[in-house]
């Protein structure tokens, strides 16, 4: 802990998790007077949280620096987890050990699975949240964890000083600067600052300085991005009115029950918090012409709707709805705010028009005629940096150890900032202790996926993850995602707690025992009829029949087959999680095959790693187009894989880039000036027989 020259509150972290957090104020002559942590993290949103919890669990001393300590874990728009995609990221923080998932499963009030009518790939896991819970239970985690200090402070600048000499970069970050003048250093630092980049808050024709309704905006830091000489971009999004509760007529709407029972977003929760039957419901309703009419009435009054600056695609405004899609009804989903809250969200009434404007085209809704605005819609427009400047890792390109998560690389939601944040956690505390970064590539996972599109496409509009942005969606699936990255997490990284291990590792040779089981169980196809009459198993087979494969009907379940063949199948019902894994590995069983050979041709490309400090620009030998080497330049890829799936890079640069390489570590004089890649590059002929 150090002085702040009266900068607000401090709270230290237990270093044993059974006490409660230590409360001290700046005159405290108790605190400790170091000025230096290993990490330092800036903002206490989705990603900052799970950064900083991350860094602490991989053992760096690591300092979480948020506006205010009370608005951590706040939900700053819709009170809602997960859903298609982002419910994929939730399953593979939470198998990282992160923390939104366990926080979800002790603050949810309506658990819902979607996307059922698909395949289980696909199936997105979903839960409306109590505000109020979600954030007590996340500051109960944060400030219990060990290694990790929270502290209240704006940073205003950098501590920059001279780059290592064998990284790429044209500084290295060396702490931050308060509000203040006090400095705190570090050997990491992780930039997680939303919306606050000189954020502006805007509904009608007013405008104001803010991150967050309420919240200050962070002008300096973002001034000294700028000079550093990062590419500075523009953003908006927004958020839709508060309605009182008791002001709607539910009767007449169409009333959304929540599952039952309610399925778990963390690996290690067998249950949540809520009994079945007290989740509250969702209800829907619908926009008409008349809402449609206030909105064309009145764009004149709206600057937030005028402005040039890129808007959510997925999840636009009503404006941008009904100027997109004329004479078209919209759903409006109206949505808890928590168990004792008075509040619904009305979920697709995004709106930045005059107050008054939005009571009366509230008003105009069904169920909602009679409906109390207790707080208008607003939108927020703010700076982001083009992620094409950043690693796989999330450092950054320019500034050596400093790692950017979250809305400031361009991503829109709770899921997707988080998903960044404990990789940029992991990451900058490996960076402390000089070991290799934690990358998961686009075929271990969504978070893969997501950071791999950001680092070679970039992106010019909020960036939403879907299922359909991953081309392995049938190996990515929500429920294996511990088997993915929690042995990665466990030996690499080190972010994974021995209980996660222990039980992943049992969930892992329980699957692989009973699947070999039901290989070896084969009987006729009369005798499984006979013994399972509810299957519309074919009596034309002539080969006996595995009950693997009996398992992938659509009737058949591991209760069933079990009852069948009680004998060696009944403890494998013993555990729902279990039983409902092995049904999914049946259902994929011949299609992952197949799918695990691509996979291993994307890897093979993945290997293949180029040099970091291959100046694209002034390199000679090699045929590339301009074009290409301003592209190459800019995202400075680090495999072969990577530099295919930049947008105007063309197969025949790849291959010339492929040469050049191979041919330079050849060469003894040239090798020396050319870092040592992980993986010799294979031979250009076999490269070039694939179709990059």
């Amino acid at each position: 802990m150090f002085p702040l020259r009266g900068c607000g509150r401090r709270i230290a972290a237990s270093f044993t998790k059974r006490q409660f957090p230590l409360v001290r104020f700046s005159g405290d002559s108790a605190a400790p007077c170091t000025a230096h942590f290993d990490v330092v993290v800036i903002g206490g949103g989705h990603a900052g949280t799970e950064a900083a919890a991350a860094a602490a669990r991989c053992g760096s001393r690591t300092l979480l620096l948020t506006h205010r300590v009370d608005t951590i874990g706040q939900m700053s728009c819709n009170p809602s987890f997960g859903g298609i995609g982002k419910g994929h990221l939730m399953r593979e923080v939470d198998a990282l050990d992160g923390l939104c998932s366990r926080i979800c499963d002790q603050s949810g009030v309506h658990y819902k699975v979607l996307n059922r009518r698909k395949g289980p790939a696909v199936w997105g896991l979903r839960a409306q949240i109590d505000r109020k819970l979600y954030k007590q239970n996340m500051q109960k985690e944060l400030l219990n964890t060990p290694l990790l200090t929270v502290q209240e402070g704006a940073v205003e600048d950098l501590i920059l000083t001279e780059p290592e000499p064998e990284h790429t970069g044209k500084c290295r970050v060396r702490g931050v600067v308060l509000v203040d003048g006090s400095k705190v250093y570090a050997d990491s630092v992780v930039l997680t600052t939303g919306t606050f980049l000189r954020g502006m808050i805007v509904i009608g024709l007013e405008m104001h300085p803010a991150g967050r309704l309420g919240d200050q905006p962070s002008i300096g830091l973002a001034q000294t991005l700028e000079k550093l000489g990062f590419v500075v971009g523009r953003l908006k999004t927004g958020t839709p009115p508060r309605i009182a509760k008791e002001s709607i007529n539910f009767s007449i709407l169409n009333k959304q029950i929540p599952d039952n029972p309610p399925i778990p977003f963390s690996f290690i929760n067998e249950t949540v918090w809520i009994k079945p039957e007290d989740q509250l419901p969702c209800y829907l309703t619908h926009t008409n012409p008349k809402v449609d009419e206030i909105v064309l009435e009145n764009l004149h009054l709206n600057s937030h709707v005028k402005e040039t600056t890129r808007g959510p695609r997925y999840c636009p405004s009503i404006e941008s709805k009904v100027l997109r899609f004329p004479n078209r009804v919209h759903q409006v989903w109206l949505e808890p705010e928590g168990i004792d809250s008075d509040l619904i969200y009305p979920q697709g009434l995004s709106v930045t028009l005059p107050a008054e404007l939005q009571e009366k085209m509230i008003t105009c809704i069904r169920g909602l005629e009679k409906a109390k605005m207790i707080q208008p819609g607003y939108g927020v427009q703010y700076d982001y940096l083009d992620p094409r400047q950043i690693t796989p890792s999330l450092e950054t390109h320019l500034v050596q150890r400093l790692f950017f998560a979250g809305q400031i690389n361009g991503t829109t939601g709770y899921e997707e900032a988080a998903a960044q944040g404990v990789i940029a956690g992991i990451n900058a505390s490996l960076r402390v202790r000089r070991k290799p970064p934690f990358v998961v590539s686009r075929t271990e996972g969504y978070i893969g996926v997501l950071i791999d599109d950001l680092t070679t496409l970039g992106t010019n509009e909020p960036y939403r993850m879907f299922t359909s942005r991953a081309e392995f969606r049938l190996s990515l699936r929500p429920d294996n995602a511990d088997s993915r990255l929690t042995f990665r997490g466990y030996n690499e990284a080190g972010c994974v707690s021995q209980q996660r291990y222990e039980r992943a590792s049992w969930m892992k040779s329980s699957i692989q025992e009973c699947i070999s089981m039901l290989k070896s169980i084969e009987f006729s196809s009369s005798k499984w009829k006979k013994l399972i009459p509810e299957a519309s198993i074919s009596m034309d087979k002539s080969v006996p029949v595995r009950a693997l494969d009996v398992l992938k009907y659509d009737e058949v379940d591991m209760e069933l087959l079990a009852k069948a063949v009680p004998g060696p199948l009944k403890k494998y019902t013993e555990c729902r999680e279990l039983a409902e894994r092995l049904k999914i590995e049946a259902i994929y069983e011949s299609v992952l095959f197949h799918q695990q050979q691509e996979i291993k041709n994307i890897q093979r490309d993945e290997a293949l790693q180029l040099p970091k400090d291959l100046d694209y620009l002034t390199l000679k030998g090699v045929s590339l187009s301009s074009e290409v080497r301003e592209k190459l330049h800019f995202s400075r890829p680090q495999t072969i894989g990577a530099a295919s799936r930049i947008p105007g890079v063309t197969p025949a640069a790849i291959i010339n880039l492929l040469r050049f390489v191979r041919t330079a570590q050849q060469r003894p004089a040239t090798a020396t000036k050319l870092p040592k890649t992980g993986q010799c590059l294979c031979d250009t002929e076999k490269l070039e027989e694939q179709q990059l």
